[in-house]
């Protein structure tokens, strides 16, 4: 693979889930809470299929917001959340000692809200010097206007704003790239909508079924 300092290396990336949790989806405003859910899952595959480190933390989940969601945990059975009492993981001891321990420094953030739990740690991490990318619509925020600004004030700090379908074409770069194939192609057909049906479409008429 190209050794280029502005793309995307899985083995410099560490993905980070904030708060994936159903008490706080409920409070989503700024997309469709099916679709934020069906990104989510698609952004969690790719980081295992690329084998990223992977460090999940909730907040208030005996309480209000619940624990991780199930079709989250399915996709992710060994990764453990760390519970924090505050909104800033990067505030909370525990989970940006388990950040920092990946030893990258790029970080790949997905979480709710937006405004809130996934803007206060990118802010934090930016001004500590990592490079943080925000995966924008595998973050959810309480309407458009609020989510948008989250965004932009992150953005505007240095963070950087993708989706989780680039993520996941930057990681792969190249169909030919065998040990990830399967896997890449595997997530671009469940989630990937149009894009994914056509992948699946043309397999089947390059290699159609007896």
């Amino acid at each position: 693979m190209n050794d280029s300092k502005t793309l995307l290396q899985p083995s410099d990336c560490a993905l980070v889930l904030i708060d994936q949790q159903a008490g706080l989806a409920f409070g989503v405003g700024s997309i469709d809470r099916q679709v934020l859910l069906n990104n989510t899952i698609a952004l969690a595959r790719t980081a295992k299929v690329f084998g990223l480190p992977i460090v999940a933390s909730t907040s208030a989940s005996k309480v209000y917001s619940g624990p991780l969601m199930a079709a989250i945990r399915e996709v992710l059975p060994d990764i453990h959340p760390i519970e924090r009492r505050n909104m800033n993981l990067w505030e909370d001891d525990a989970a940006r000692t388990a950040v920092v321990q990946t030893g990258k420094r790029r970080l790949i953030v997905s979480g709710l809200l937006t405004e809130a739990c996934v803007s206060f740690p990118v802010l934090s991490a930016l001004h500590d010097g990592f490079d943080v990318f925000v995966v924008g619509d595998a973050c959810g925020g309480l309407t458009p206007v609020s989510h948008d600004l989250a965004l932009r004030r992150m953005s505007d700090a240095g963070a950087h704003m993708t989706s989780w379908i680039q993520v996941l074409l930057e990681f792969q770069r190249d169909w030919t790239r065998r040990e990830t194939y399967d896997g890449a192609r595997s997530i671009v057909e469940t989630h990937g909508g149009g894009y994914g049906i056509g992948l699946a479409y043309a397999r089947d008429m390059i290699h159609p079924a007896p």
